[in-house]
C-alpha cells in the first residue's frame, strides 16, 4: 500500500511554540530586571542564564549575541513601561496633575518593593554609554522621547482642565520633568529612600506656571 502524499496545508505558517516564546520571553525578562539593578556591562551572561536555569545554546538560538539580546531587552522595558504611564496617565478619572502624582507613587512604591536595588533601565544604560553600542545612543534617546511625549501630553490637559497657565511650554516641561526623575532616581538608589523622589517631584509641581 502507498504511503500517502500529504499536501502541505495553506495558509500562514505555524507561529512559534509555546516553549520558544516561554524562554525568550522569560530571558527578556530576566535581562529587565538585572539591567535595571546593575546595568549591561556587569551583567555577564552566565549569571543570567543560570538565574533563569535556560542553557547558553539556548540563548543563542534565540539572540545572535548580547548586543542583540540587549537592543531587545530595552525594546521591552520600553513597551512595559510605556503601558505603566499610559495606565497612569490617560486615567480621565482624575485630574491631570494627579495622574502624573500617581505615576510617581506607584514609581515609588516599585522601588521601595525591590529595597531601591532597582532603578531605570534607560538610566542605567545612559549612564555607560561608552561601553555599549553606537547605535544604543539613538534607542534609548528614542525611549525617553517617547516618555517625554506622554508627559507633554498629561501637561497639555492640565493646561485644558485649568491646572496649568495657557503660556506653559509643555514640551519643555516635560523634558525638564525627565532630567530631573531620571537623577531622582539614581539619588534614591544611592540613599535608599523615597526622599529625592518627593524632593523632585513637589518641586516641579512648585514651579509649573499656573
Amino acid at each position: 500500500m502507498e504511503t500517502p502524499i500529504v499536501k502541505p496545508r495553506r495558509g500562514r505558517p505555524p507561529g512559534p511554540s509555546r516553549d520558544y516564546t516561554d524562554a525568550r520571553d522569560t530571558l527578556l525578562r530576566s535581562g529587565m530586571e538585572l539591567l535595571t539593578e546593575q546595568g549591561f556591562t556587569a551583567t555577564g551572561l552566565d549569571t543570567m542564564l543560570k538565574r533563569v536555569n535556560v542553557p547558553k545554546g539556548s540563548f543563542y538560538h534565540y539572540f545572535a549575541n548580547k548586543e542583540t539580546f540587549g537592543r531587545e531587552v530595552i525594546d521591552a522595558y520600553d513597551a512595559y513601561f510605556c503601558a505603566k504611564l499610559d495606565r497612569w496617565l490617560h486615567d480621565d478619572s482624575r485630574a491631570p496633575l494627579t495622574r502624573l502624582r500617581d505615576f510617581v507613587d506607584d514609581a515609588k512604591a516599585g522601588m521601595a518593593r525591590h529595597a531601591y536595588t532597582r532603578g531605570c533601565l534607560v538610566g542605567n544604560l545612559g549612564q555607560e554609554l561608552g561601553a555599549l553600542p553606537a547605535d544604543y545612543r539613538e534607542r534609548l534617546a528614542r525611549v525617553l522621547q517617547g516618555w517625554q511625549d506622554r508627559v507633554a501630553d498629561c501637561l497639555r490637559a492640565a493646561q485644558h482642565h485649568g491646572e496649568l497657565s495657557k503660556r506653559a511650554d509643555c514640551g519643555t516641561l516635560a523634558a525638564f520633568f525627565w532630567i530631573g526623575w531620571e537623577g531622582a532616581v539614581l539619588r534614591a538608589r544611592l540613599t535608599a529612600s523615597a526622599a529625592p523622589l518627593d524632593i523632585f517631584f513637589e518641586g516641579f509641581l512648585a514651579g509649573l506656571p499656573r
